[in-house]
């Protein structure tokens, strides 16, 4: 069993796990999310922690079970947040309910509808916020937005995560 698997996962205060035989249930504070049980490893609740055994020796999926429970008991005390940056002359964001407006240089409006369970918020017309629970679903939704105008390499301009590098191309000479 990996080290990983081996170490327990605390509960924080207000978050409660349940096991079925088929799947494990987080509930905080943020919400409520769901996995369905890896085959080879057994979880267990004692008292204020979630302990996970692999059923054989083999078993390589423990430290990924433990990952994944750990990333749910986080998501649901504290959540989770993708911050995101335009970076262009034009590009624009706003909200208009829970639908995403983008002005991205194209010759028209991109919108981005929020998923269940995502929240989006725009502090400044060049940043978007994604917050929610699931960290997958956070990542995805981020991703998905950053793919309508990837950065690209010559000006930087487009869509980027904050603080991430873009390595910029030298123009072609003449």
């Amino acid at each position: 069993m990996s080290r990983v698997g081996k170490k327990p996962v605390a509960l924080p205060k207000g978050v409660e796990c349940q096991v079925q035989a088929d799947t494990i249930t987080v509930k905080g504070p943020k919400g409520t999310l769901k996995m369905a049980a890896l085959a080879g490893v057994d979880v267990v609740v004692n008292g204020g922690e979630v302990q996970l055994k692999a059923q054989g020796d083999d078993s390589k999926m423990a430290g990924t079970a433990r990952a994944l429970i750990n990333n749910m008991v986080t998501g649901v005390s504290e959540g989770y947040t993708r911050k995101l940056e335009l970076v262009g002359v034009g590009y624009r964001a706003a909200l208009a309910g829970k639908d995403l407006n983008l002005s991205l240089g194209f010759s028209h409006p991109v919108v981005f509808n929020a998923p269940e369970g995502i929240t989006i918020e725009v502090p400044a017309q060049t940043e978007i916020l994604i917050k929610g629970a699931d960290k997958q679903q956070v990542g995805e939704v981020a991703a998905k937005i950053r793919a309508f105008r990837p950065p690209e390499p010559y000006k930087g301009k487009g869509v980027r995560y904050s603080g991430e590098k873009i390595t910029m191309k030298e123009a072609k000479k003449a």
